[in-house]
């Protein structure tokens, strides 16, 4: 069962804007734009948690959409259309132009684009999805022009490449076709909700934890990172001997040492879908730093938790690819892996 999430983020524009009606030709005055959501981009913002959420399992439901033109009706809405054509509206308005607030007259002549589309409903989430059909989700973010916060809602239409199989894939070809690390999580992880809806909190799925996360103030980075562990690296930052990228560094450890929080933070996920990595967690320390600790073989800690700099997040394993005890850790920049020992102390 899928537990992939991302922290709670303000809606992008589109998904703000699509429901503005048209306007009659003459007269009409041009609508204030919705409200800029102006918040300090060094800060990560904790949402009221929910309950425990449960991931939706995708359910492949992509219906082909013939290219067209459709002509705009007085009381129209972009959204409106989309549901009318079976198009996306975020794939009607970048086939028109549409640039924010998307405003739209009775008259005007729109290109519906063509292809074929998955209805989201709520709690699905990007890589769950793309699992569904057998393609990777870098390629379906690509396909959609999706940007940053990459948030989902029920009801959007997800165009879908040209070369997606008609045919749902079977569970053995999507093991061998599909695989998610972990940029796919930081865009794709956040499950989708209602509009206007508060974004759920999962639990972990490796124990039992309380349903409901205390809320907690808006997180700012500190600017330094301590050692999630200590032991003897690896693996280091770069290209290995064999020619393979490591994205961070793998420190050897016991299984069953504690691995700590190397900053104050938030959790962006906690679980075990990234086959390479296993037991993962991913933390958002604001300013754009993410750190990643892989190959645990316990989580303690549960998406939208707070958790401070030190603090016990789970226990190292060797889950995953992992040939032997270990810890990967890896920092990341706005999504860039960044050498963690040019960040970290001296060992």
């Amino acid at each position: 069962m899928q537990r992939l999430l991302l922290p709670m983020l303000p809606l992008g524009p589109l998904m703000l804007s699509a429901c503005i009606p048209a306007e009659a030709d003459r007269g009409a005055p041009t609508p204030t734009p919705p409200p800029r959501l102006d918040a300090d981009a060094s800060a990560v913002d904790l949402a009221e948690p929910e309950p425990v959420w449960t991931a939706q399992q995708v359910v492949p439901n992509a219906r082909p959409v013939t290219a067209s033109s459709y002509i705009v009706q007085p009381g129209d809405t972009l959204r409106g259309i989309g549901n009318r054509t079976g198009a996306g509206s975020e794939a009607i308005a970048r086939a028109n132009g549409l640039a924010p607030p998307f405003i739209i007259r009775a008259g005007q002549k729109l290109s519906i684009p063509g292809g074929r589309y998955h209805l989201v409903a709520e709690g699905e989430t990007g890589i769950a999805i793309a699992s569904a059909y057998g393609v990777a989700w870098s390629r379906i973010v690509a396909a959609n022009g999706l940007a940053e916060p990459f948030v989902l809602r029920r009801g959007q239409r997800l165009l879908l490449p040209d070369d997606t199989p008609t045919r749902p894939p079977s569970i053995e070809q999507r093991a061998a076709a599909f695989r998610i690390d972990i940029d796919d999580v930081l865009t794709g992880g956040q499950p989708a909700a209602a509009d206007n809806a508060p974004t759920p909190v999962a639990s972990s799925p490796r124990r039992p934890l309380p349903t409901n996360v205390p809320i907690a103030p808006p997180v700012r980075f500190a600017g330094s990172f301590a050692w999630p562990v200590r032991g003897t690296i690896l693996s280091r930052f770069g290209p290995g001997e064999s020619g393979a990228r490591n994205n961070g560094i793998d420190i050897a450890v016991p299984i069953g040492t504690p691995i700590s929080a190397a900053a104050d933070g938030v959790v962006a996920y906690a679980g075990d879908k990234v086959a390479v990595f296993g037991g993962l967690v991913l933390l958002n320390h604001g300013g754009g730093w993410v750190s990643a600790y892989g190959h645990a073989s316990r989580v303690d800690v549960v998406r939208g938790q707070k958790v401070t700099k030190g603090q016990v997040i789970g226990l190292t394993g060797d889950t995953g690819y992992a040939s032997k005890p270990k810890l990967h850790f890896e920092l990341r920049k706005d999504r860039a892996p960044v050498n963690p020992l040019g960040q970290l102390p001296p060992a």
